[in-house]
């Protein structure tokens, strides 16, 4: 028999609260076309995309998280000493080390948790949340605080007609904590690296750093090779997804997709079959592609608005570069 005791965990989790923070500035498409050779009608029947935010000197990664977690742990009733641990997915925190997770964590008052960064591009914030139900469900944080945070227009190349007008500043965050019943459903992930040059950094740091280039990187993709990807690929995830909770699309509420083209959310809602009554997210057009942000603010925005409801279920999925994709059913907080 073994000696190892379990630990004292819970049947279930859930989300049990939400918070999102936008910088201050709103970018028009007007601004955009400033660099680049196109339209603001071609700029939104490509992407739907009309407006973005992008973060001052002083909405760094750090405080732009900061301020989201505040907003969620105050929705989930608890307090910051609460929190065993903070997952934290970005791809634009500039420092190799530390992980931003543990400077946040100290920002916020939340003791000593576990604290530690995920790079999963656009699926982050699904990887995130995985990890979360994992640690309440096996007892090794009671409540575990999850943020998707990007300061996408430092990567953005404004004279890249194919990506210029995508990105945007974001952090979402949520707090999943123990439940008595399944609010959070399995996960169905993966990655196909074979596909990994179709979204990346232009150049790497290294390069940058011995002075080979002219300009900073940037993120850049193949976008019909990415477009084809996610509508086809992606919409079978989230079927399976579905399957795995054992729920169908009929059963749905809300769907909250990553923001990242609204083509290609109106597409993979055309191919699950919706039923006019299930809420889509649609946070892409005034806040643009904010990659592991998207999700938790489109459902921070759903429920501000009250287009979304504490209770209803939801399904999720992220989808981006690697590539990677996550997908699952939960219960909104």
């Amino acid at each position: 028999m073994s000696k190892i005791k379990a630990g004292q965990g819970h049947p279930y989790a859930r989300i049990m609260g939400v918070g999102g923070y936008r910088p201050t500035r709103v970018v028009p498409n007007e601004v955009i076309l400033e660099t680049i050779d196109s339209s603001d009608e071609w700029i939104r029947s490509r992407s739907g995309i009309a407006t973005r935010h992008w973060a001052s000197e002083e909405e760094t990664v750090a405080a732009m998280s900061v301020e989201a977690s505040g907003k969620a742990i105050a929705d989930a009733g608890i307090t910051p000493e609460q929190i065993g641990a903070v997952i934290v997915s970005t791809v634009s925190h500039f420092k190799q080390t530390p992980a931003i997770a543990t400077e946040i964590a100290d920002k916020i008052g939340a003791g000593r948790p576990a604290a530690f960064d995920i790079s999963a591009g656009c699926a982050g914030f699904g990887y995130g949340l995985t990890l979360a139900k994992g640690m309440v469900v096996e007892g090794s944080a009671e409540y575990v605080l999850v943020i998707g945070v990007e300061r996408l227009s430092d990567l953005t190349d404004l004279s890249d007609r194919a990506t210029a007008f995508l990105f945007g500043d974001g952090a979402g965050a949520v707090i999943v904590g123990p439940a008595k019943e399944p609010k959070i459903g399995p996960t169905v992930w993966g990655s196909e690296g074979d596909k990994a040059g179709t979204i990346k950094q232009t150049e790497s740091w290294e390069a940058y750093r011995h002075g080979t280039l002219d300009k900073f990187p940037a993120i850049t993709q193949e976008g019909q090779a990415v477009f084809r990807w996610a509508v086809f690929e992606m919409a079978k995830v989230a079927q399976q997804a579905l399957d795995a909770a054992g729920i169908t699309a009929d059963d749905l509420d809300v769907f909250i997709p990553h923001q990242a083209n609204e083509r290609i959310i109106d597409s993979m809602v055309k191919t699950l079959k919706l039923p006019e009554h299930v809420t889509v997210a649609r946070d892409v057009r005034t806040t643009g592609n904010t990659s592991a942000a998207s999700i938790p603010l489109a459902m921070e925005r759903l429920l501000a608005t009250g287009e979304a409801k504490s209770g209803d279920t939801a399904l999720v999925i992220g989808f981006g570069a690697g590539l990677v994709y996550a997908a699952t059913v939960v219960t909104l907080p």
